[in-house]
């Protein structure tokens, strides 16, 4: 009798820790579980993020490159003019031409007002349409002549330039 009692006490020993064991690898599981879930979450919004990094990263460097070209260009265009403006002696030309010197200058800067309305996204005008190259259709920023042989600010100068 004292055998089976010492039996049944070590089997309700073993089952009290199979149960134990059991209840407490099942709360392991369940843990690790929602964490598997949470991970899967975060691995998926970290995927997102990148891809956006990545479109955005691309559009940076597309938008760069536009610059860049554009820059490029009005380099270009300011090469133009200070070799146009090197042959040109102003103060003695001031001197002894006062009168075409303020035309050239009224002129000019009304050029230049009107390239930077055309910049803002002012319509061209029904002359500037009709223009045959770039110079026609604006001394001052012939780069921005629309037509066939000049794209906007492309680089690309008209047949006069």
């Amino acid at each position: 009798m004292r055998l089976s009692a010492v039996l049944f006490v070590v089997i309700l020993v073993m089952g009290g820790i199979g149960y134990w064991y059991y209840t407490d690898t099942q709360k392991t599981i369940t843990i690790l579980t929602e964490n598997n879930a949470k991970l899967e979450v975060a691995v998926a919004t970290n995927e997102q993020a990148i891809a956006s990094l990545q479109a955005d990263y691309a559009a940076v460097q597309a938008e760069n490159t536009r610059i860049n070209a554009a820059y490029a260009d009005i380099r270009r265009q300011n090469s133009r003019l200070s070799v146009r403006l090197s042959d040109i002696d102003l103060g003695l030309l001031a001197v002894e031409k006062p009168e075409s010197m303020e035309r050239a200058v009224n002129n000019g800067t009304a050029n230049a007002s009107r390239c930077f309305e055309i910049l803002s996204g002012s319509p061209l005008t029904e002359e500037e349409q009709n223009a045959k190259n770039g110079d026609k259709f604006n001394k001052e920023c012939p780069w921005l002549w629309p037509g066939p042989v000049a794209g906007g600010l492309s680089g690309q100068q008209s047949a006069t330039d």
